[in-house]
């Protein structure tokens, strides 16, 4: 059976050799994963006034990378900042900062995702973009927060092409509603298993009895395992998983999470929040690996608990510890299904030097998960 599988995989790849457009995502398949329901648009911007931009860079044979902003609300977000926490589930990584976060509990500008090599621009435009905000022109400190992860397999990462420009454009670009998946932003030149990896989002809302609340989750996939979805091991299937005698290492990479909930959290609790998002991944087949960077960015966003620093007192209303295990399952099942569309929704790349990274198989894997399933 594995044999025919094998070949069947074999011949769908060859039909399936030149660029096709991004497919359907994991639930238009009839696949649910966990047991929440998604918002109406299984997005992050699900959560209210949550936005996402995206620029996408791709010139020549080389240029495979981009940029993707997510903004946490629609206000001076220096002037009321966002109660956040940083998880590190492997700290192979340049998250810029982290430090400042981890000191202060809270967010001060738009996140930003980007390749390893584009920090710097990220950051000078987090800057520009913060003092030409209304009623920052006294401020002299910006804490920008940017994630990155490795696209030099797909694009020429030594060519450093993102500018401050282009991050500039991807807040400008920020919407909310349905948001682009795949290939796209900082997910252009992304593997994710040894398929095309990329961008990927999803969302739980939590039922009444529950609170009502909405968690949803951003990623840039750009790791690796043996690939698992629904329970299923996809990577052994596929013949492709690390460790595997005689075939490359598709382990090292990098992966950036990104959780926004509006449900009124503490830093404190918003780590807890982060630190099962790395459970999603690990539902996925990921394995942190050694030369990995996965981080995780966890951010409330409701609007009583925002930190207006021109008042001389903070007082939050934030849930009780007691009521934060349906939170902590939401994460994990958001995480989980953003991390699968990030593959389900990124076609086959050629990019540098010739290197051609094809996408998941995915009505292949889709015909063996409901085989398993049954």
């Amino acid at each position: 059976m594995k044999n025919l599988l094998a070949v069947a995989l074999l011949s769908f790849s060859i039909m399936n050799s030149q660029p096709v457009k991004a497919q359907e995502r994991v639930r238009d398949f009839g696949i649910e994963i966990g047991l929440f329901k998604p918002g109406k648009y299984n997005a992050i911007t699900d959560v209210p006034g949550v936005k996402v931009g995206h620029k996408t860079i791709i010139k020549g044979d080389d240029i495979r990378t981009g940029v993707t902003a997510i903004i946490p609300h629609q206000g001076n977000i220096f002037k009321k900042k966002v109660p956040a926490a940083i998880f590190i589930g492997n700290g192979f990584g340049k998250l810029a900062g982290y430090s400042q976060v981890k000191e202060l509990g809270n967010i001060e500008t738009p996140v930003i995702l980007t390749n390893t090599m584009s920090i710097a621009p990220a950051l000078d435009a987090l800057i520009t973009y913060t003092l030409q905000q209304d009623g920052n022109q006294n401020i002299a400190s910006v804490n920008g927060v940017v994630g990155e992860t490795n696209d030099g397999g797909l694009n020429d990462i030594r060519a450093r092409v993102v500018t401050a420009e282009d991050v500039l454009e991807a807040i400008e670009n920020a919407k909310d509603g349905p948001v682009k998946e795949g290939g796209v932003g900082a997910g252009t030149g992304t593997i994710c298993f040894g398929f095309k990896g990329g961008i990927g989002t999803s969302s739980r809302v939590l039922p009444p009895s529950l609170g009502g609340y909405t968690v949803g989750v951003l990623v840039q996939s750009n790791y690796g395992g043996v690939l698992e979805i629904a329970g299923v091991p996809v990577g052994k299937l596929l013949g492709q998983f690390d460790f595997k005698k005689d075939i490359d290492s598709y382990a090292d990479g990098s992966c950036m999470m990104v959780v926004v909930t509006d449900a009124p959290l503490s830093s404190r609790n918003l780590e807890r929040v982060a630190k099962r998002a790395m459970m999603g991944l690990a539902k996925t087949g990921g394995i942190a690996s050694n030369g990995s960077g996965d981080y995780v960015i966890a951010m409330s966003v409701n609007d009583g608990n925002l930190i207006d620093e021109s008042k001389p007192f903070y007082e939050p209303k934030v849930l009780h510890n007691s009521s934060m295990s349906s939170l902590f399952l939401a994460t994990i099942e958001a995480t989980e299904e953003a991390l699968i569309n990030s593959l389900f929704m990124s076609g086959t790349t050629t990019g540098y030097k010739g290197r051609t990274v094809k996408q998941l198989p995915v009505h292949e894997v889709v015909k063996e998960i409901k085989k398993a399933k049954r």
